[in-house]
């Protein structure tokens, strides 16, 4: 590989910009610990956020930021995490973007997330001597991000890392905490990411694929880079990513409620409902995919027998991600992302129609789920899961745009509609 295509493809090459990193070692020892609260008069764009409407109006305070797509919200990863994205090359040059607000629209999407565990995904190539922030930022960003937000971040993902990005890190190991650093995984490729996130549902900018064929390229045949696995056919009694009319088709009763959701649901409603933080956890990955595994080729599976009632959760989440159509499908997306605009007095009678035009399985998988969900948040004194907190855990696992990646403005009327279903489900499903 050779060194030019390590900086960027001549991009600000690693020299000159590690001539402009001037650290002040007694000023980086000053830095508050992590437990520190945050500073109120720094926080009042993030405060003030709303991202419930479907797109952010031109006077908004961070639609200069959103309309950039710097940062994106993009499900949730293999292992049940949400994934949260940026993009260096998808920012501005420097004069055209004002940092700080930059820093606080991440941290309000951050704070959807943060009590759940989470992901980090940073696209590093496309960041150059025009668009990069001051060393000063990367310290404000530091002090800014306090214990809430590191405490649940299960890792960080830096794709396409340079020379100057891992000597940044190696000058800024003495503040980053151990247990942080341990968090963060250097990505070489593109299909590395597949062991973490399906790269299909990541919105990738183009210039960083078109880097990443160029790697690629430029790779010696001796030692080729790893190739994203075949798809594998699906096997008979494939469970995770078919058709719920397909597996309504297989049950021997014609049951329009798949037997995972009615599995997971019936042993979290009877051990799950107390345990606090319940849908805000990851599981072991190893049992994940044994668990997956069983349900794929048609065994049995008795959550029961396992210690890990965040497991059965997990995987819940994680079969309704991996629908090849959501369960609210993508023909009411529209309908559901525009649903705010609605005046209040009849949006009950809206979403009655909305939902009884979904197939017969979608509706009624839909209203076993919802009916638990309710059962949850009925106990949230206890497992802290409000719904809100639902909504926002399980919004952006029943709707997502054909394109899988959605922006924040998008999740905000997703999980809006999602929290209205919870609290009317009582009138929705009569």
């Amino acid at each position: 590989m050779s060194s030019e295509l390590l900086v960027d493809v001549g991009e600000d090459p690693a020299t000159d910009q590690l001539g402009q990193l001037k650290l002040a070692p007694m000023e980086d020892q000053q830095w508050p610990p992590d437990e520190l609260p945050l500073s109120k008069s720094d926080t009042h764009l993030s405060e003030g956020f709303d991202a419930s409407s479907p797109h952010l109006p031109w006077d908004h305070p961070f639609y200069d930021i959103a309309r950039h797509h710097i940062i994106e919200v993009a499900g949730d990863d293999n292992f049940g995490r949400k994934v949260i994205v940026f993009s260096a090359c998808r920012m501005p040059p420097q004069h055209e973007l004002d940092h700080h607000k930059l820093l606080m629209y991440l941290k309000a999407t951050l704070d959807q997330y943060v009590e759940s565990d989470y992901t980090l995904i940073y696209f590093h190539h496309g960041l150059t001597s025009l668009n990069k922030p001051s060393l000063g930022w990367l310290r404000d960003a530091y002090k800014e991000f306090d214990r809430k937000y590191k405490k649940n971040i299960k890792a960080l993902y830096i794709v396409h890392p340079t020379l100057f990005i891992k000597t940044l890190l190696v000058l800024f190991k003495p503040i980053i905490s151990l247990k942080f650093g341990r968090k963060i995984n250097y990505v070489s490729y593109l299909s590395e990411l597949e062991d973490v996130v399906k790269c299909e549902q990541l919105l990738i900018p183009q210039r960083v694929q078109e880097y990443d064929d160029k790697l690629r390229a430029s790779a010696k045949p001796s030692s080729p880079p790893p190739m994203s696995p075949p798809r594998s056919p699906p096997l008979p009694n494939q469970v995770f990513g078919v058709p719920l009319s397909q597996l309504r088709q297989r049950s021997p009763d014609g049951d329009p409620v798949p037997m995972v959701m009615k599995d997971t649901i019936n042993f979290l409603s009877e051990q799950g409902v107390e345990i606090e933080g319940i849908f805000r956890r990851s599981a072991n990955v190893t049992l994940v995919k044994e668990v997956q595994a069983k349900y794929n080729s048609g065994e049995p599976v008795n959550f029961r027998d396992m210690e890990d009632v965040h497991l059965a959760a997990v995987i819940l989440k994680t079969f309704l991600r991996e629908l090849p159509e959501p369960l609210l499908t993508f023909q009411l997306y529209n309908d559901i992302v525009n649903f705010g605009s609605l005046s209040s007095d009849c949006r009950v009678e809206v979403m009655k129609t909305m939902l009884e035009s979904l197939p017969e399985e979608n509706y009624a998988s839909l209203r076993y789920l919802i009916t638990f969900l309710a059962q949850v948040s009925n106990n949230s004194e206890v497992n802290k899961m409000t719904t809100s907190n639902l909504a926002v855990v399980f919004g952006p696992n029943l709707l997502w745009g054909r394109d899988n990646a959605m922006t924040l403005s998008a999740i905000g009327p997703i999980n809006n509609f999602t929290m209205t279903l919870l609290d009317q489900q009582h009138l929705v499903f009569q």
